[in-house]
């Protein structure tokens, strides 16, 4: 529930207000704009019949949600969300670009390539410590090694980093050490998490689900939000359709919908979308294009002999040209690169 309050209302009738709602269990938030008071109802108001509350001195006008998610919807939050991460700007008029390793292998790499991202103009370094992986073969992540190798490359470039979580016993570690915490594709619908991760101060990137719905994956954003987290990212990296000849689908248009729907800045995930290098440029640029707050690329200074997802990784140089062309774009369609 959305309340406008009249011009003329005053401090003590604002506060009847405010009052009215707490006695009732409800929480409050403020969604004024310039000289416009507005405050937002969040949790169950089935039980508060509009007419209670038009009897309320100072109400001009009340408009139900009925979407389920509250906290990100953008009728509780008209203004685009912006978060900072160690000076780095991310959402509103700003283009973020994350980029590093799938995983990180050694000292030598990790910092490498940390520095050749900074050179070319990253924002943030990417890297897994922890790889959760489909086969139980497969190359797993270094994990805590690889936590202590990407805190050596953020010492050597000072480049924030940005690391996948996959439990809730890693939440204090990662507190203390990473600067934003990943939420996987798998783990988009692991509430257990959502929830420990909604009761912390740090920015969280919440990936999309194989086959989630944009509803559903607000959803999980809002029980991040619940916790008393605001500092949330939405991933678009494609979903799981019919078509084989890419890794995945990039949805696009999943990025206006929820520019639409959501005052949450929204990235796009070029690199596991298309799992093809030679994709990854144009689907950057594609993201640019339709508004998308940023991106987050797999950059590889050997991608033959990558450990993991070397297929779909830019060598340095790769990279270094798609910054120059994204920079070029960015004034174009109003976005600070």
């Amino acid at each position: 529930m959305v309340i406008k309050m009249k011009e003329s209302i005053s401090n003590k009738e604002y506060q009847n207000i405010i009052d009215y709602f707490k006695m009732r269990g409800l929480e409050i938030k403020d969604a004024s704009s310039g000289d416009v008071k507005v405050i937002g109802i969040i949790g169950d108001t089935t039980k508060i019949m509009d007419s209670d509350v038009y009897a309320l001195s100072g109400v001009e006008n009340i408009t139900r949600i009925q979407v389920p998610y509250k906290k990100a919807s953008k009728a509780f939050h008209p203004e685009p969300t912006v978060i900072d991460v160690c000076g780095v700007k991310i959402g509103g008029k700003n283009f973020t670009v994350m980029a590093g390793p799938c995983s990180v292998e050694n000292h030598d790499q990790i910092v490498s390539v940390a520095q050749s991202v900074k050179e070319s103009g990253a924002h943030v370094l990417r890297g897994g410590a922890y790889k959760p992986r489909t086969s139980p073969y497969a190359f797993q992540g270094l994990e805590l090694e690889g936590l202590d190798l990407l805190m050596e490359a953020r010492e050597a470039t000072h480049l924030p980093i940005i690391t996948e979580i996959q439990s809730e016993d890693m939440i204090e570690r990662y507190v203390k050490d990473v600067d934003i915490i990943q939420v996987g594709a798998r783990n988009m619908q692991n509430f257990h998490l959502l929830k420990a991760l909604g009761k912390i101060d740090k920015p969280i990137l919440l990936k999309r689900g194989l086959s989630a719905t944009i509803e559903e994956w607000l959803m999980a954003a809002e029980y991040i939000l619940a916790g008393g987290n605001d500092k949330v990212i939405l991933c678009e990296r494609g979903i799981r359709t019919f078509e084989k000849y890419t890794r995945n689908t990039l949805d696009l248009s999943a990025v206006l919908a929820v520019k639409e729907l959501s005052h949450l800045p929204v990235i796009v995930d070029p690199s596991h979308a298309a799992g093809k290098w030679s994709m990854v440029e144009d689907l950057s640029k594609a993201a640019l294009a339709v508004g998308a707050d940023g991106i987050i690329v797999e950059v590889h200074n050997n991608p033959e002999c990558a450990l993991c997802d070397g297929a779909q990784s830019l060598k340095p140089e790769r990279f270094d040209h798609m910054m120059k062309q994204l920079k070029q774009i960015a004034p174009i369609v109003d976005k600070k690169l």
